[in-house]
């Protein structure tokens, strides 16, 4: 009797063991598959935007093109008539940082901007944050 005594002990101590392993198993083939999954859609979010690059600069230099034209036009005087002609210069630059650059010089850069300024852009984070919260909530 002592003998399956032992048998049964080892057996019953043995199967959480097994059973640990395999949850754990299933858990980090899960993890595993999740985090394919969202490189994935990481690659495929970065190839779409690379596609529409040219288009995007595109719009920002009609933008610009635009305020340019119109500067002079528009009222309050020579200090608003500055005041977008620099903004249209600051469009058209962005355009050709656009056509420049691909997602991940972009993203490179942004990197290198958040280190560097580590307050002003948490500040920006939240302001972008809470305007896109208020975009989509509703005022139901």
């Amino acid at each position: 009797m002592p003998g399956k005594a032992t048998s049964f002990r080892n057996t019953s101590a043995e199967e959480p063991t097994s059973v640990g392993q395999s949850v754990g198993q299933k858990v980090s083939g899960a993890a595993g598959q999740v985090t394919s999954k969202v490189s994935d859609m990481g690659r495929s979010a970065a190839n779409r935007i690379d596609e529409n690059r040219g288009a995007a600069a595109s719009g920002l230099e009609k933008a610009a093109s635009a305020l340019h034209d119109k500067a002079e036009s528009l009222p309050g005087g020579e200090k608003v008539s500055s005041m977008a002609h620099a903004t249209a210069e600051k469009l058209s630059s962005t355009a050709d940082y656009v056509r420049e650059h691909d997602v991940q010089g972009m993203m490179t850069d942004v990197e290198t901007l958040v280190k560097n300024n580590p307050g002003p852009s948490l500040i920006a984070a939240a302001v972008v944050g809470f305007l896109v919260g208020r975009a989509f909530s509703s005022n139901d």
